[in-house]
């Protein structure tokens, strides 16, 4: 992992007022870095930044500062669907346009994009990536994803491989634990003959997830969402060594697809606006192979 920018090699680097943060998408793409995107179902910023100022979440702490973002959708369905389509959570201070590291190129925007996002004109970013030679993989997690239905067939069949098994459904308590088993066999082989393009569901914080405070009864709260984080962060490393292990960079972008309330103002759970919805945590970091 670079530790800063300052640590990252001039060629993948641009200047720190560049729309992606730094990196330059083509120049990654074009070395066949893997991409793994990691979207934490429901994660509130509120209690990411308090688990990272009070040291809870340790391992993810390693690779960088939370940025407060203004979410894609107010539930996972829309989010996706703007995420998949290379609208990213926007940061709530600096440049709009910050997390635009894929740009369609040819829709709004005066057709030119950010000078080093990667530019595609299919529907999604990742059906380019594929269009580049990688391959693709899906991993499940909430309902939208389990391909039992119309709906939860859309958006797997955006990749080339897509999985789904009920151990990794939110109702699972190591459903993390189960994901990344499963991550472990498949990985390997596929990152062995061209850079890997992964997607993953991690419906932890979902609800319910009262279950990750011991002798909790059933209702969720701040305080099992944070605990759920807890279970995330100490297996966070377990899921990224997986890359580690495949012989190249892996660019990993981790942020959350929208909050959820737990009575504020009344409201409960989230598909509605309120701040607590709408903002969510993102960061995104270069891990080297040789680590």
């Amino acid at each position: 992992m670079y530790n800063s920018m300052d640590e990252v090699p001039a060629a993948l680097r641009t200047s720190a007022a560049q729309s992606n943060g730094g990196f330059n998408m083509n120049t990654l793409i074009s070395n066949n870095t893997n991409i793994l995107f990691i979207v934490l179902d429901s994660l509130r910023y509120d209690i990411a930044i308090q688990a990272q100022s009070a040291g809870h979440t340790p391992h993810i702490n390693r690779y960088g500062q939370w940025v407060k973002c203004e979410a894609a959708g107010n539930f996972t369905w829309p989010s996706h669907h703007s995420m998949f389509s290379g609208f990213m959570p926007k940061p709530l201070e600096g440049a709009a346009a910050h997390n635009m590291l894929f740009f369609p190129k040819d829709i709004g925007l005066g057709r030119k994009g950010p000078e080093n996002a990667f530019a595609f004109s299919e529907a999604t970013w990742i059906e380019g990536l594929e269009k580049q030679g990688y391959h693709t993989l899906c991993i499940g997690g909430v309902s939208f994803f389990n391909k039992r239905s119309g709906m939860g067939k859309v958006f797997p069949a955006l990749f080339k491989e897509s999985y789904w098994n009920p151990r990794f459904a939110c109702t699972v308590k190591e459903s993390l634990d189960n994901q990344i088993h499963f991550i472990e066999k498949i990985v390997p082989a596929r990152a062995s003959e061209q850079p890997v393009m992964m997607y993953i569901n991690v419906d932890t914080l979902h609800y319910p997830n009262h279950f990750y405070v011991e002798g909790a009864k059933p209702g969720d709260t701040l305080e099992t969402h944070a605990a759920a984080l807890r279970y995330i962060d100490a297996r966070i490393d377990e899921l990224l060594n997986i890359f580690r292990a495949t012989g190249r960079d892996t660019l990993v972008l981790l942020c959350s697809d929208h909050g959820t309330c737990y009575g504020e103002d009344g409201k409960y759970f989230h598909s509605f606006n309120h701040p607590i919805v709408n903002t969510v945590p993102w960061m995104h970091f270069l891990l080297t192979h040789d680590e």
